[in-house]
């Protein structure tokens, strides 16, 4: 679809010399010299190379439909992973290499958004944080509450992160998708 850069938003694709490459920030910038222009930071959906591209304002580009539906995951199947589209039941099988880093935060019947072009999975997109529980960490030092201090801890999923050193094993809490973080500790 023709467009200009007045249509680029956060989470569009736009189809840049037949690869795919997804919109993570934008900045409409109107110097007080010159003319106008849009820097924009890009994901390659593909392989999830970041750039930076700036263009001139009005200038001509290309935004791909991508249709983006909530599934819910399933099972993994070797290398491949089974979602089911919550609104019709049907199922699709993505591929490993697709679903990439999201396997460290995802439990059976998570909700996940994928996208989808010309039929094929694109990339799948997290909720913002997940509830996960450690099933692994050395020992706390009771009393310490400091936030200096972190330890490695290994989660359901089998991924590894830092949390505080007052975190003991199977402590369900709240884990940033994005930066990888610990968000804090969840009462279930």
């Amino acid at each position: 679809m023709a467009s200009d850069t007045a249509d680029i938003r956060n989470g569009a694709v736009l189809n840049i010399d037949g690869q795919l490459w997804t919109v993570i920030e934008f900045q409409h910038v109107k110097p007080g010299k010159g003319g106008a222009f849009v820097r924009t930071k890009l994901k390659n959906v593909t392989t999830g190379k970041t750039v930076d591209r700036t263009y001139n304002a009005g200038a001509k580009i290309e935004i791909t439909n991508v249709d983006r539906r909530d599934y819910q995951y399933l099972y993994q199947d070797g290398a491949d992973f089974v979602f089911m589209d919550t609104s019709d039941y049907d199922q699709i099988t993505v591929s490993g290499d697709t679903v990439g880093d999201a396997t460290n935060f995802m439990l059976e019947n998570q909700m996940v958004n994928i996208a989808i072009h010309d039929g094929t999975p694109l990339y799948i997109e997290l909720p913002p944080s997940v509830v996960l529980e450690i099933t692994y960490t050395e020992p706390g030092l009771q009393g310490d509450r400091s936030s200096a201090g972190t330890k490695p801890a290994t989660l359901e999923t089998g991924y590894e992160i830092h949390v505080p050193l007052f975190i003991e094993n199977y402590t369900k809490f709240k884990v940033d998708t994005l930066d990888v973080s610990y968000l804090g500790r969840v009462n279930v």
